[in-house]
């Protein structure tokens, strides 16, 4: 017998699944205080979600019998992921539910900027007959630039294919040869801004997508350009975005997400005639919601009746046994992904990736699982988990090998990482050091001995005197501490490698005078 509690509203036809198999017992707490929560959680074997709760580490730290939490929607961000996984709770969401809803939402909007619909009824409500004022301008023929190819921005190319648009898009994950199938154009993001007439984005939200989109990039769009954000608060820079509206340096911009829920409602962006705007209504249809509802009750009755996990994002399925043996393996492997993709250039076409040593003994499948899983997070964020990484590898054209090695390597126990884009390739070794922790030992063709965790600072530069004393000089000027740093070169006075774990954020400002300083060729923040 297992005990559900549901904590904010599910559909009925959800929580039908769950009560009509009489291994569950569900409580249905709506909007329960948080404080209530961590006191009842020990009683259940699992937990659904949606947005509402906050699932936090002292909750999940309270959970004495809880296996499975449950989020009915596309986010994860209101789960304590580390938390979970530390406890071994699988945490799941509904990643393909939204899907028309969300696309259907962002087509509405593009419709509603470029026939001025809001403006016109809020004129016609007033009592007004301005006909000339709101003269609109056809979809028909028009460009529109999609960032991001996923679920989403794929449907939503093939909506404004309908319309006649013209689809170009960028998405680092999606080879040319299956945009080409889809009817997209794939371009680099520069060119995308100098030559869409509308651009939608369809990308979570993530250090390296927060405010992608500010003022450099708005200088290269057209003036009649339109900007849509039906995805994350925060990719457009909201205050760049208002100086472009106000200037008249953009024709328009239409939101339904903000950098803060609810927003500031004395923001300009409220004010302004060339600014629809929406409250997060994305995934707000009936059909969205039952759709979410339906996924995760199946979702969660599987995972706790043992028939199976999928939509986890801390979990692979694994027996506890064979997890115990290479649960290192896979801290290394997402680690490794994460600091490849903040680091490779160019569009993926195929990876590679060979283990020898004791993980060579074992089912891999989990271990590549993880590898992607890190390999995509820079870019997908919430948007992949480790059940889904292989499968949106395969959707995006990335070919994936794994090859088990017999032969004597320069580490006993290794993961070999080799990347091919349309660019130029990138590689990575990594192994474990004898208490188990993740290292990365190779850099493409020079070696290092450096620990992928946190705040970290990559670096290429001349094999000259005074890096590392400007380096430290300058970490020391923003008060950031070095917590450890490492140095490699292929050859004497050539191209060296620097890798600095720091302590905390490393702000923008610093990168770019670190990019100023000479003998340093390139500088990329990195968070692993």
């Amino acid at each position: 017998m297992y005990k559900i509690l549901i904590s904010d509203k599910l559909e009925k036809e959800g929580l039908d699944i769950l009560t009509a198999d009489k291994r569950f017992t569900v409580d249905c707490k709506f909007g329960i205080p948080a404080d209530e929560l961590q006191k009842v959680i020990k009683d259940y074997d699992g937990l659904i979600v949606r947005s509402g709760t906050q699932v936090t580490s002292q909750i999940i730290e309270a959970a004495d019998r809880l296996k499975v939490i449950g989020r009915a929607g596309v986010g994860l961000d209101n789960v304590d992921l580390p938390a979970a996984t530390k406890k071994g709770i699988v945490a799941m969401n509904t990643p393909a539910g939204n899907t028309t809803s969300t696309a259907e939402q962002t087509m509405s909007l593009i419709m509603s900027l470029a026939r001025n619909i809001p403006q016109a009824v809020a004129s016609l409500k007033g009592g007004k007959w301005e006909r000339s004022k709101f003269t609109g301008v056809e979809l028909y023929g028009k460009v529109l630039g999609i960032i991001g190819l996923g679920r989403i921005g794929s449907t939503v190319a093939k909506m404004a294919q309908a319309f006649g648009m013209v689809t170009i898009g960028y998405d680092p994950y999606l080879s040319a040869e299956i945009a080409a199938k889809n009817g997209i154009k794939l371009l680099d993001l520069n060119e995308i801004y100098k030559t869409a007439d509308f651009i939608t984005v369809h990308i979570p939200k993530t250090d390296e997508t927060t405010h992608m989109i500010g003022e450099a990039q708005i200088a290269l769009m057209k003036k009649t350009v339109r900007l849509i954000n039906c995805a994350r608060g925060g990719i457009i820079d909201e205050s760049a975005l208002i100086k472009a509206l106000q200037e008249k340096r953009i024709a328009g911009a239409a939101l339904d997400v903000y950098e803060a829920e609810p927003p500031d409602f004395n923001s300009q962006l409220f004010k302004l005639d060339n600014c629809v705007t929406t409250p997060h209504l994305g995934a707000s249809t009936s059909e969205a919601q039952l759709n979410v509802a339906i996924e995760i009750a199946h979702a969660v009755k599987d995972a706790l009746s043992g028939a199976g996990i999928r939509n986890a994002a801390n979990f692979p399925s694994l027996s506890l046994e064979a997890y115990k043996v290479i649960e290192p393996y896979l801290s290394l492997a997402e680690r490794m992904g994460k600091f490849a993709g903040q680091l490779v250039q160019g569009r993926i076409s195929e990876v590679t990736i060979t283990y020898s040593g004791a993980i060579a003994q074992q089912k891999v499948t989990a271990v590549t699982m993880a590898l992607s899983y890190g390999l995509l997070t820079p870019v997908l964020g919430e948007g992949v988990n480790t059940i889904s990484a292989l499968n949106m590898m395969k959707e995006r054209g990335i070919n994936i090998k794994e090859i088990i090695s017999n032969q004597e390597g320069e580490y006993v126990n290794a993961i070999c990482l080799d990347i091919t884009t349309d660019k130029e390739p990138f590689s990575l070794l990594g192994t474990l050091s004898s208490n188990k922790q993740p290292r990365i030992v190779k850099i493409n063709n020079v070696y290092v001995e450096t620990v992928p965790q946190g705040h970290m600072l990559f670096i290429n530069n001349n094999d000259k005197p005074g890096i590392v004393g400007a380096i430290g000089t300058l970490l020391a000027s923003e008060n950031i501490n070095i917590a450890g740093i490492t140095l490699g070169r292929e050859n004497q006075q050539g191209v060296a490698v620097s890798v600095v774990n720091v302590d905390s954020q490393i702000p923008e400002s610093l990168i770019e005078k670190l990019r100023q300083t000479k003998n340093i060729l390139f500088v990329k923040a990195i968070k692993v």
